[in-house]
C-alpha cells in the first residue's frame, strides 16, 4: 500500500489526522532511490502517520491544507535534484522537460522549491513546525554562492523561515526529531541533534568552546571572496562525524545559524533495514494515465549497493552531502532485492546497475577512518592513491557474481561508474577487469576522466592522464583476449575552473590521438556545496589561497566545449576561431583535415 497522497486515502486507513505531511518537488515514487519514500517509510516503521504532498500547487497555501493540520510538522524537500538545477540548464535556459514529473512535463516545480514550499506551509498553519531537508537544503545550509542569481545567498534555513534543517542522509536525524516532537518538546528546543542546523539568537555559550568553530560572518563571505574561500575550507574540514566540530555563522547580533556535527554513516545492518522497508517500487497509480515518471524508468531495475564517496572530485557535491565515509549493503540484502525485482511483470532479465556514488567502493578507504575519521588535509585518491588505502574488489565481485546467479537474471550492468584509478591500484585487478568486460558491459563502458590536462586535473582532484591511458590499454587487452569488441566512452567537463583554452586544445588533440568520440560533454555547472563552485566564484583555491583561472566569458566557454566535439561539422567555425585565438593555426589541418568539414577520420576500432 502506498503512503496516502489524498485525504480519501488517509480516511481509508482510518486516520483522523496525520503526524507529518511530507512535501516534495518530485512526483511520488515509492522507491528507495527517492529520499521522500525512504523518510516516509522509515517514519511509518516507527509508528508515525505520514501523508505525501507531491508537487503541490504552490501558488497558494490551499494545497498545503489538503490533509488538515499535521500533528507534528511539515517535512519539506525540493526532490531528488536541486530545483534550480532541475529547472535550468548550465546556460540558464529553462528546461523543457522535468524527468521527475508526470509525463516529464516541466513547470510543476517552482524555482527555489524549498523556500516556496516552506513559506506556503507556514501560511497554511502558522504554528506547525517546518523542517527542511534533502539535497537542496543540505547543500545550501550555510551562506553559499548561487550561480543563478550570481550572488552569495543566506542559509536556506533563514530564507525558508523553517524551524530546523536536516543535512546529509537524514534517516537517524528525522527519527530523533520525530520522537522529540512526539514527546511534547517545542521545535525551538530541539537543538542538539547531529546532522541538523538551527537558528540561535545568543551563541555566547560557544565562545571559548574548543568543539565549536566560528565561521566568517555572512557579511564577510558575501562581500569578500577571500573570506568566502576561508569559510569553505573550514566547512570542508568539518564534514566528518568523528572529527567535525559545531559550526556557527553569524548574520546579525541576534541571528546565527548553528550547524551541529554530522550524523555517523549508517552501518551495514542499518542500511539493510532501510532497503528492506516495504516500498511498492512503483510510481503512485495516479500517474498511470499521465505517462508515468520518466526518471523512474531508468532506475526501476537498478540496485543501490553503497553510500558515500571518498573519490573527492572537486565538482561533485557528494562530499558535502553524503560524506567521504563509504558504507555498503550486505550481499544478502542486495540479492533479496534483486529476487523481488525478477518477480515484476515488466522485468526483462536485465539489472541496469549495482552501484552507488562510485560502484566499486564498498567500504571505508582505510581502517584509520573508523577511529579518527577522514583526513582533513588530504584526499584519498589525489594526487595518487594513499598508501594507507584498502584497495580490494573481492567483495564487489562476490556481490556481482551472486546477482548473476539469480534465476531470470540475464545480464547485470554497472552504470553508476567505476573509479579506474582505484581499480588500477588493485594488484589483483585483472580478475575484476575480466569479469567487468565479460559480464557487465554491452558494447561500451562509460568512464569519467573528465579532462587530461594536468593543470585542470589538479583542480578537479582527478588522477593524471597516464592512469587513464594505462586503464584504457588494459581494458583493450582484456577485450582482445575475450574476443570481444567493446569500447570506452569518456565523460568530460569543459570550462572547469583552472581550464584555459590551451588545456581544451590539449584535450582535443588527445581525443584525436586515441580516437575517442565523447558521448557526453558537460559544461561546468556551478552548484552549491562543491569545491569547484567555490573556485568558480572566488577565483581562488580555498586551500592554498592561490588564484585560479576561470573561463566566465561565454565565447570562450563555447570554444572550450566545441574543441571537445571538434569532429562535429557545426563546431568547425568555433574550433577554428579557438585555435586562432590561441595562436595555434598550425593545428587547424590536424584537427580539421581536408575532406568533409568536421569529419573525424579516426576509427572506432582505435578506442
Amino acid at each position: 500500500m502506498f503512503l496516502p497522497v489524498t485525504i480519501e486515502e488517509v480516511k481509508e486507513r482510518g486516520w483522523n489526522e496525520v503526524d507529518f505531511v511530507l512535501v516534495t518537488g518530485d512526483a511520488y515514487v515509492d522507491h528507495h532511490s527517492f529520499g521522500t519514500a525512504i523518510i516516509g517509510r522509515l517514519l511509518e516503521k516507527h509508528g508515525y502517520k505520514v501523508a505525501i504532498l507531491p508537487q503541490p500547487d504552490y501558488k497558494s497555501a490551499e494545497d498545503f491544507r489538503r490533509f488538515g493540520r499535521p500533528r507534528l510538522g511539515f517535512l519539506i524537500n525540493s526532490g531528488v535534484v536541486d530545483s534550480m538545477v532541475n529547472n535550468y540548464s548550465v546556460f540558464k535556459h529553462r528546461r523543457k522537460v522535468d524527468e521527475y514529473a508526470p509525463g516529464g512535463k516541466a513547470g510543476n516545480r517552482p524555482d527555489r522549491a524549498v523556500v516556496v514550499y516552506s513559506n506556503r506551509a507556514r501560511e497554511a498553519y502558522k504554528d506547525v513546525p517546518v523542517i527542511i531537508g534533502g539535497l537542496e537544503a543540505s547543500l545550501r545550509r550555510l551562506g553559499h554562492y548561487d550561480y543563478w542569481s550570481d550572488k552569495v545567498r543566506r542559509s536556506i534555513l533563514l530564507d525558508a523561515k523553517a524551524d530546523l534543517l536536516i543535512y546529509g542522509m537524514g534517516e537517524r536525524a528525522i527519527v530523533e526529531i520525530a520522537d522529540a516532537l512526539d514527546s511534547g518538546l517545542d521545535i525551538k528546543d530541539i537543538t542538539w541533534i547531529r546532522g541538523t542546523c538551527h537558528k540561535a539568537k545568543d551563541v555566547s555559550s560557544f565562545e571559548g568552546d574548543k568543539e565549536a568553530v566560528f565561521l566568517p560572518s555572512f557579511d564577510a563571505v558575501s562581500s569578500d571572496k577571500k573570506e568566502y574561500a576561508r569559510s569553505f575550507a573550514l566547512q570542508y574540514a568539518n564534514n566528518d562525524s568523528i572529527s567535525a566540530k559545531t559550526l556557527i555563522e553569524k548574520y546579525t547580533d541576534t541571528v546565527h545559524v548553528v550547524q551541529n556535527p554530522p550524523q555517523p554513516p549508517l552501518e551495514q545492518d542499518e542500511l539493510d533495514d532501510i532497503y528492506a522497508l516495504p516500498f511498492e517500487n512503483e510510481w503512485h497509480p495516479i500517474y498511470n494515465d499521465m505517462g508515468g515518471i520518466p526518471a523512474f524508468t531508468e532506475i526501476k531495475f537498478s540496485v543501490v549497493s553503497s553510500r558515500g564517496c571518498f573519490g573527492g572530485c572537486s565538482f561533485c557535491a557528494l562530499t558535502y552531502h553524503q560524506g567521504r565515509q563509504v558504507r555498503a549493503r550486505s550481499k544478502e540484502s542486495i540479492v533479496r532485492e534483486v529476487k523481488e525485482l525478477t518477480k515484476k511483470k515488466d522485468f526483462k532479465g536485465y539489472i541496469h546497475d549495482v552501484g552507488g556514488p562510485t560502484a566499486n567502493f564498498r567500504g571505508p578507504a582505510c581502517q584509520k577512518q573508523l577511529k579518527a575519521g577522514v583526513c582533513t588535509n588530504k584526499d584519498c585518491l589525489y594526487p595518487a592513491v594513499c598508501k594507507n588505502m584498502t584497495v580490494d574488489h573481492k567483495d564487489y565481485l562476490d556481490v556481482l557474481r551472486a546477482v548473476r546467479r539469480i534465476d531470470k537474471v540475464k545480464k547485470v550492468f554497472i552504470r553508476s561508474g567505476i573509479r579506474y584509478d582505484y581499480l588500477m591500484a588493485d594488484p589483483e585487478r585483472k580478475e575484476f577487469i575480466r569479469e567487468l568486460c565479460q559480464y557487465h558491459i554491452s558494447g561500451t563502458l562509460k568512464v569519467a576522466p573528465e579532462h587530461i590536462s594536468d593543470r585542470v586535473l589538479y583542480y578537479m582532484r582527478k588522477p593524471s592522464k597516464d592512469v587513464f591511458v594505462r586503464f584504457c590499454e588494459e581494458y583493450k587487452r582484456t577485450n582482445e583476449k575475450l574476443g570481444m569488441k567493446q569500447y570506452l566512452i569518456p565523460y568530460l567537463i569543459s570550462s572547469h575552473p583552472g581550464s584555459r583554452l590551451e588545456d581544451a586544445i590539449e584535450l582535443a588533440l588527445f581525443l584525436k590521438q586515441y580516437g575517442f568520440i565523447p558521448d557526453q560533454v558537460q559544461d561546468f555547472y556551478p552548484t552549491p556545496g562543491t569545491l569547484a563552485t567555490c573556485m568558480f566564484y572566488t577565483e581562488l583555491d580555498p586551500f592554498t589561497g592561490e588564484p585560479v583561472y576561470v573561463a566566465k566569458d561565454m565565447e570562450e566557454k563555447k570554444m572550450q566545449r566545441a574543441l571537445i566535439h571538434y569532429n562535429k561539422p557545426e563546431n568547425r567555425n568555433t574550433v577554428i576561431a579557438a585555435l586562432k585565438k590561441a595562436d595555434r593555426n598550425d593545428l587547424i589541418p590536424v584537427l580539421l583535415p581536408q575532406g568533409r568539414p568536421g569529419k573525424n577520420v579516426n576509427s572506432r576500432k582505435r578506442r
